[in-house]
């Protein structure tokens, strides 16, 4: 739920020369109105309207609806850019923002993350908005488009639902539609600790009524470089309340009474009410978000499952959460992809999908899905999402191996988890969460410590294509009554890899030779492993019985080039990343220091349970696929 200075509002950096420039344009182009527009329940949602000053033309609407505020306020006060990139405001629309109910100046009780099946919510807001605008502001063509992300694009996605006739085109960018699984708050039980500490250290309930929002305020001071120092002398995660928040922040209150994935989370999830969408959709996520990654998907395939035949496209660049608003694209922490990812999806793939569905603009089809093959540096247009492929087996194996052969000898490896010591998610002193590079960060750190699993394949002889979700499937036993067991999939560099070039933001060259980039990873809270939506309770491991867990990880599109290895990290701590797991099966929200206790871990290899990581490979990728230039 963590954003971009375009997306919460900012203004307090000073402006750049291209600023300037692009204020100038907006107060030369546009007039700017203020509206408080009544929602169907009597409140009145603050909105702000960017008419363009050619009457001549019928404009489309595009909106934006945000708890971040929409700041400057005030008839004579511009945003230094309006539209989702600058092209919108040079191509023409009439750009709406709007403080969503109980932010900002907009009247109503604001509820984080709400449902969508309770009246009034955002679905019904957007509707009542967009009928409001259609009767009161002129120069219009009919048409109306939604945009936005993280939180903004979970508002977007809202608006899919019994969505108003005048919607013709969505794009909900990185939206926070599963936050109870996958997104923001937990993965897979375990909760994202330093992320949402941060985020809601600042993002707090409103004290009185409606008041305006000049940015966002500054950020939490950790009195320390070391975020993973701050976090391990927090002790167990009732310390924030009790230390730092006071028990005044009721959204972080709400996110820690739900460990589960229990009715609450459930009635959340975005995904569940995407049945009768009728505007053309397009989704965008970035394979390096360590937000917002499986909220993209799963609003992709459940529009997908309920409307085969509709306008709905998925976008997946090489991005951090909302890169794609202002990144060039052809860099991310260490990685280097040569192509300016970001500039072509401003303009090729967002600017060129709005004007086709509001403008009536002719241009190419867009197919289901617009991707970034990683590894190769690449976009592809596919028909699908996923690609079909073949179902392969990553087996672990004895001596440190990974081979798609399973041995037939049965034996296990096993270390010592110790949550005074957890395995950190970066090397190196960092306060910067959610650790924006961290999902490209080399992992040779890890894999030198002894409570890290590693197997890792030869040298591939070609190359060799993962596409889709990665499925672990692993045996194991613990000593302790719970456990986390955290999954990495990495590319590991060839020894003789040219090492990257100097540049201004990293005078330092990067050694690649032998780098381990992180592809994907995914922490699982073990006392879930039986847990489904009708049955959400956890469940205590027998100490020292074996027992499998199996759970999916987020989509990846990654060629492993000839030369390179497969690699399988297997831990059970990410810290701070996720909060840890005190290894008796108690209320984590509510240990107590003394619950916290080392464990033994085994990940059981070879014979029929062996453990395995299961990929969809696409063979012949390179031939079989489109690709853009």
């Amino acid at each position: 739920m963590n954003f971009s200075q375009n997306e919460a509002g900012n203004l307090s950096a000073p402006l750049t020369d291209a600023e300037k420039e692009q204020s100038a344009y907006t107060r030369s182009h546009y007039t700017k109105y203020e509206f408080q527009i009544p929602a169907r329940d009597g409140a009145k949602l603050f909105t702000i309207v960017y008419a363009p000053k050619d009457s001549t033309h019928a404009w489309p609407i595009m909106m934006k609806r945000t708890p971040y505020g929409i700041p400057p306020y005030g008839i004579d006060s511009f945003m230094t850019s309006i539209g989702p990139t600058d092209l919108f405001a040079k191509e023409g629309f009439i750009f709406v923002y709007q403080d969503t109910r109980g932010r900002g100046m907009s009247e109503g009780s604001f509820e984080d993350i709400p449902p969508q099946n309770v009246v009034p919510n955002d679905a019904t807001d957007t509707w009542d908005t967009i009928d409001w605008l259609l009767r009161n502001v002129p120069h219009h063509n009919g048409k109306a488009g939604m945009w936005g992300s993280s939180y903004n694009g979970f508002t977007a996605g809202c608006s899919l639902i019994d969505s108003h006739q005048a919607l013709k085109a969505v794009s909900p960018q990185a939206p926070t539609a599963e936050q109870g699984k996958g997104d923001d708050a937990y993965h897979n039980g375990c909760f994202c600790l330093a992320a949402e500490f941060n985020f809601y250290a600042t993002f707090t309930p409103r004290a009185g009524g409606p008041a305006p929002v000049a940015g966002w305020p500054p950020g939490f001071d950790y009195g320390t470089p070391d975020m993973y120092e701050f976090f391990l002398r927090l002790g167990p995660l009732s310390n924030a309340n009790s230390r730092y928040f006071k028990n005044a922040n009721r959204y972080w209150n709400a996110l820690l009474a739900h460990p589960n994935y229990d009715q609450w989370w459930q009635d959340r999830s975005l995904s569940r009410y995407m049945d009768q969408v009728k505007p053309a959709v397009l989704v965008v996520g970035g394979w390096f978000d360590a937000q917002d990654l499986t909220g993209p998907f799963a609003l992709f395939n459940a529009i997908e499952s309920s409307h085969p035949g509709a306008s709905n496209t998925l976008v997946v660049g090489p991005w951090k959460h909302s890169g794609w608003y202002y990144d060039p694209g052809d860099t991310l922490g260490n990685l280097s992809f040569n192509v300016k990812t970001g500039e072509y999806y401003r303009e090729h793939i967002e600017l060129a999908f709005f004007k086709r569905h509001l403008k009536g603009e002719d241009g190419p089809e867009f197919p289901k899905a617009i991707v970034f093959e990683t590894g190769r540096n690449e976009w592809r247009r596919l028909p699908a999402w996923p690609p079909a492929g073949v179902e392969r087996r990553l087996y672990l194996r004895e001596g440190g191996q990974l081979s798609f052969e399973a041995a037939d000898a049965a034996g296990f490896d096993e270390y010592v988890s110790d949550p005074a010591r957890p395995v950190p998610v970066l090397p190196e002193f960092n306060t910067n969460p959610p650790f924006n590079y961290f999902m490209t960060e080399d992992q040779r750190f890890a894999s030198r410590r002894p409570d890290v699993l590693v197997y890792a394949t030869g040298e591939l002889e070609q190359d060799l294509v993962v596409a889709g979700e990665v499925e672990p499937v692993l045996t194991v036993s613990t000593s302790g009554t719970d456990s986390d067991f955290v999954v990495k999939l990495i590319d590991v560099y060839p020894n003789d890899y040219p090492d990257t070039e100097p540049t201004p933001d990293k005078p330092a060259a990067v050694r690649r030779g032998g780098y381990q980039q992180l592809v994907r990873g995914e922490p699982f809270r073990g006392k879930f492993r039986n847990s489904t939506p009708e049955n959400p309770a956890p469940e205590r491991f027998t100490p020292d019985e074996t027992t499998v867990i199996r759970f999916r990880m987020p989509a990846v599109f990654h060629a492993f080039r000839r030369g390179h290895r497969i690699m399988i990290h297997i831990q059970s701590s990410w810290f701070p990343l996720v909060d840890r797991n005190p290894q008796t099966c108690v209320d984590i929200p509510n240990a107590r220091p003394e619950d916290f206790v080392k464990a033994d871990q085994r990940i059981y290899r070879g014979g029929a349970a062996g453990s395995h990581i299961v990929v969809s490979v696409i063979e012949n990728a390179r031939e079989s696929e489109g690709k853009t230039k």
